[in-house]
């Protein structure tokens, strides 16, 4: 299923994050923690991998393959969005399908950071301030902004700092009385719009700071 220069650069991101399986995976958006293992384990007796699979290649049809890269593109161009939400084919196929079809992209290498779109300041404060104030999971915001779940975490530490939560969740309590549950629902409303009023202070206030010292200008992915 994967080619050779995919299991490789697997395997070398593998060893270069400290044989850290889910970051690793994350980083990709391939292969599962099983195969990485069996692909290292296969590197460190061999010193290499084997050219490729006995199996036969997959064949995909011409709309497969449309759909395939007109996601790439509608999604900020993260070959690892794609991956995951179409569950198809090889980063290597898929890197071959944009090549072909967008000559000017396979001009540079085909991936998360050298394909994404730069991010705007404001972009990034909305994402930040949605994090801190979710009820959802990080990684739906994170896939919604175009980026990683880790770069969503790195854009919060750099405009709010590592000391401030990244999640407003509460320990769940027992059902109130019908009568405190609705005032306990308003009360919560004005505790998250008072945070989120707070967060864009914050952001704006070391957005300014940021500026200041050229962060804007070179921070932008």
């Amino acid at each position: 299923m994967y080619s050779y220069a995919d299991r490789i650069r697997a395997v070398q991101l593998y060893l270069k994050l400290g044989k850290r399986v889910g970051a690793t995976i994350r980083q990709l958006g391939y292969p599962t923690k099983k195969s990485l293992k069996s692909w290292h384990r296969e590197y460190e007796r061999r010193r290499d991998l084997r050219a490729g699979y006995a199996r036969s290649k997959q064949v995909y049809s011409a709309e497969q393959k449309r759909l395939a890269v007109d996601h790439y593109l509608r999604h900020d161009r993260c070959v690892a969005a794609t991956l995951r939400a179409l569950g198809y084919p090889s980063r290597g196929t898929l890197t071959d399908w944009i090549r072909e079809r967008c000559p000017e992209i396979g001009k540079r290498r085909v991936g998360r950071v050298a394909g994404s779109i730069p991010k705007s300041l404001a972009m990034k404060q909305a994402s930040v301030i949605e994090l801190c104030s979710r009820e959802g999971n990080a990684r739906a915001l994170a896939q919604k902004a175009g980026v990683s779940r880790p770069m969503l975490y790195k854009w919060k530490n750099q405009l709010l700092g590592r000391e401030v939560p990244a999640s407003m969740k509460r320990h769940e309590k027992p059902a109130p009385e019908h009568e405190r549950a609705d005032l306990e629902k308003q009360v919560e409303l004005l505790r998250r719009d008072i945070r989120k009023l707070e967060l864009e202070r914050d952001i704006l206030t070391k957005a300014n700071e940021l500026e200041k010292k050229g962060w804007a200008s070179t921070c932008s992915s």
